[in-house]
């Protein structure tokens, strides 16, 4: 899965969960420009995706493409 891809299943995760991309990545302690970085290309490391998995209650294989749910 691309990284244009995982940013796009973080603003499902987002949308269903009524939070912002924004507000989110501040809760975890992420950089407000992660979104960002991931559509230009910027391959994301296992940690923050962890961070972002267990914000959510999904799995990595979720965020990257490899199961649907």
């Amino acid at each position: 899965m691309q990284n244009g891809q995982i940013a796009n299943r973080i603003k499902l995760l987002c949308k269903k969960h009524n939070v912002t991309a924004k507000a989110m990545l501040e809760e975890i302690g992420l950089n407000k420009n992660f979104m960002y970085d991931l559509s230009k290309g910027k391959s994301p490391t296992v940690k923050n995706l962890t961070k972002i998995a267990d914000y959510f209650d999904c799995s990595l294989d979720y965020l990257t493409g490899r199961c649907k749910n």
